[in-house]
């Protein structure tokens, strides 16, 4: 079978890319994100620690499912259409695909916001001047993927390193500036007189814990051009254990160094504010800085990753046929550019909106929670079959339930903690996929359309929330972003 791409990835370049994919703004903006939501210190740490123990259940769900089930290559959406079928399966690709699409609009909002600190005309990232040079850089990036996906790649691990060593260098200058205060830290531990209760604030953590670890999957996604899945698996255990243990030590730095009520009134990105009350002006310039680096890798990545999660389930029948066509260079040319028209689509819509950074990535965390939720699923499932359990120990089956149970209550806190008007809103992102589901069955030509009973019924509350958020969003009830 043909691949985006013949040359075979290892251990490290699949490393690289799932951290490109989830080391980028969320980073700079989760400590003031954090005290925005109404999360005081308690709830943060108790955030974290659900987030830890989540997401490495999770994680452990997918590199179980990478060694037991080599056959299921791109599986983020490839698990759930083995487990529940192929509208459930396509559900989760669609799912995927909307949120690396609205995360590379997200990552376009923060980089020109970043840049109208500097020059007004870009103003919050989403004026007429900031849309249209997002679009430029966009197309860009569509004629550099045009000649082969696999250079991306290549450039993608320096980009990451790039990134990496300013951030890096802000964790220890805030360690060894002395600037964390005990007494900052505990102040107000439980945010007493809060209008929010303790678990108000656990939840409101839930969008920014999920926002900084979306890509976690990412070597998984493109396991088609690993050298085998095994070594996809071992890449996304690696990457998440790295960047949970950075963004713990960022997020305890920043609490300890200014009080609940400052971080919140920060502006983006809050980081700056956080390195400029440790050593001076220059640390805000240093993070600005590593902003532009790293939001401009994370633009770089995405593309890619949204050109990928169109192509692999077209590849694999999922989506219609046209998304697998390739170019002479062997790049997927219908992906990249259905990506592409799709991400100016949402452009204009942020612009119209008026959309800040943390809406669009809030749209984007709510879109991948699905598919985060039915991976866990089919790793019970397993389990339950026995299917991932053959050749285990005793003690090694019961840690591979104990993940699968953990992954899957952690899917449905994900959901549960979002609010309702995020749900109905991601519905408007769901039910249009429906549309390319039929395409696809009809070029099947192979027994009903919906197969199951339970497809129909899910179709059916997809549609009954999309026309219940168009209703809302009508009367101004919810909003778009």
């Amino acid at each position: 079978m043909s691949k985006i791409g013949e040359k075979k990835l290892g251990l490290f370049p699949l490393v690289f890319f799932a951290i490109g994919c989830m080391l980028a703004s969320g980073v700079f903006t989760l400590s003031g994100d954090f005290a925005a939501a109404g999360a005081y210190t308690l709830a943060t740490i108790i955030g974290w620690g659900i987030t830890f123990i989540g997401m490495i259940a999770l994680t452990m769900c997918y590199y179980r499912l990478s060694i037991s089930k080599p056959d299921l290559t791109s599986g983020i959406y490839s698990y759930a259409r083995a487990g529940f079928g192929s509208y459930i399966g396509f559900n989760s690709a669609w799912g995927y695909w909307m949120s690396a699409i609205l995360a590379l609009v997200s990552f376009f909002v923060a980089f020109f916001g970043n840049l109208g600190g500097i020059f007004p005309v870009f103003g919050s990232g989403t004026t007429l001047v900031s849309i249209i040079c997002a679009s430029v850089i966009l197309w860009l990036f569509v004629l550099l993927l045009m000649k082969g996906v696999n250079q991306a790649t290549v450039i993608n691990a320096f980009v990451v390193i790039a990134k990496a060593i300013p951030i890096v260098f802000m964790v220890i200058a805030a360690i060894f500036a002395g600037s964390f205060h005990w007494d900052i830290f505990v102040d107000n531990f439980t945010g007493a007189g809060s209008d929010m209760s303790l678990f108000e604030q656990v939840k409101a953590t839930i969008f920014t814990t999920v926002w900084i670890f979306i890509g976690i999957e990412g070597a998984v996604v493109i396991s088609e051009r690993a050298r085998d899945t095994k070594i996809a698996g071992r890449a996304t255990v690696i990457s998440f254990i790295a960047l949970f243990l950075l963004y713990f030590i960022i997020s305890a730095l920043s609490m300890g160094v200014m009080p609940h009520d400052e971080l919140a009134a920060l502006g983006w990105p809050s980081m700056a504010g956080v390195m400029t009350a440790i050593v001076g002006p220059w640390g805000g310039i240093l993070v600005n800085v590593a902003v532009f680096i790293s939001i401009g890798g994370a633009l770089f990545t995405y593309v890619i990753l949204c050109t990928d999660s169109a192509f692999g389930p077209a590849d694999k029948g999922c989506f219609p046929s046209i998304f697998s066509r390739k170019n002479k260079n062997n790049a997927p040319t219908y992906s990249i550019i259905f990506s592409a028209l799709i991400v100016e689509v949402f452009l204009i819509l942020a612009m119209i909106s008026d959309a800040a950074f943390q809406n669009c990535y809030y749209l984007s965390t709510i879109s991948i929670m699905i598919p985060y939720m039915l991976s866990a699923f089919y790793a019970l499932k397993c389990c339950a079959n026995g299917e991932t359990l053959q050749g285990l120990s005793a003690g090694r089956k019961t840690w591979e339930w104990i993940f699968a149970i953990i992954g899957s209550i952690y899917g449905v806190w994900m959901l549960y903690a979002s609010s309702i008007a995020y749900v109905l809103v991601c519905a408007l992102l769901y039910a249009p996929g429906i549309i390319l589901y039929i395409i696809r069955r009809k070029e099947e030509n192979d027994g009903p359309i919906f197969p199951k009973i339970y497809d129909k019924v899910v179709a059916v509350i997809l549609i009954v929330m999309f026309v219940l958020a168009i209703v809302l969003l009508a009367n101004g009830t919810i909003a778009p972003f």
